[in-house]
C-alpha cells in the first residue's frame, strides 16, 4: 500500500457529486492501483459498484463560435481498446465539467457498452482510439470525433441522428449504478 496518494479532479467531482445526491451510499478510494477507481457501496456496505473514472477539461471549440453558443461542454480522451475490453470496473465514468455554464455532466457507461459503440463509430483500433463526447445545451450528448462541419453544426442545433453516436442515454444517469446498488 502507498503510504500517500491524491485523487484526481475526476475522481474528486465524481466521489462528491455521489456523497452529495446520494447520502446513503459510500465511496471508498481503493489503495493501489487496479483499474478501479473508486468503489461505491450501500448503505451497510453489502453491494458495491466500481467505477473507472475518466476526466477531462473543457474542449469546447472555441474557434467556431456558433458550436460554443449550442455546448454545454465538449470532453477529448484517447482510449486504448485492450483496456476497455480488459477492464474490471462495472462503469466507466466520463467527468466533462463546463467552465462556461459552471456544472459538471457525467457520462456513465458500462464498458462493454462502450467498446461496442467504439467500435461501431471508428471500428477497431489497434493502437489509440481519439474520442470527443459533446453535451449540448439541450442535454444532448454526442461523440462528435470523425463528424465533418456540417454534422457538427447539426449536432449543435438537434438535428444530428445517429444512434450509435448518440450517447444521451448515459448522460447523468447514475439508475444503472442505483439499480446494482439495491438487487
Amino acid at each position: 500500500m502507498r503510504p500517500l496518494f491524491t485523487v484526481h479532479a475526476g475522481e474528486y467531482l465524481v466521489g462528491s457529486f455521489i456523497e452529495e445526491h446520494y447520502p446513503k451510499l459510500n465511496v471508498w478510494v481503493p489503495a493501489k492501483d487496479t483499474g478501479i477507481d473508486l468503489l461505491v457501496t450501500d448503505a451497510g456496505n453489502k453491494r458495491t459498484v466500481s467505477l473507472q473514472v475518466k476526466f477531462s477539461k473543457d474542449f469546447n471549440p472555441t474557434h467556431r463560435a456558433l458550436l460554443v453558443s449550442r455546448l454545454t461542454s465538449a470532453g477529448w480522451w484517447t482510449h486504448q481498446e485492450k483496456k476497455i475490453r480488459d477492464s474490471k470496473a462495472d462503469f466507466w465514468v466520463f467527468v466533462l465539467p463546463s467552465f462556461t455554464e459552471h456544472q459538471t455532466h457525467f457520462i456513465i457507461i458500462r464498458p462493454a457498452e462502450l467498446l461496442r459503440r467504439f467500435r461501431g463509430i471508428h471500428g477497431k483500433v489497434e493502437k489509440r482510439l481519439h474520442s470527443y463526447l459533446w453535451v449540448t445545451k439541450s442535454g444532448r450528448c454526442w461523440e462528435a470525433r470523425g463528424l465533418n462541419n456540417a454534422d457538427q453544426e447539426m449536432l449543435a442545433f438537434d438535428r444530428f441522428r445517429d444512434p450509435g453516436r448518440d450517447f444521451t442515454q448515459f448522460l447523468d444517469n447514475w439508475a444503472e449504478m442505483e439499480r446494482q446498488l439495491k438487487k
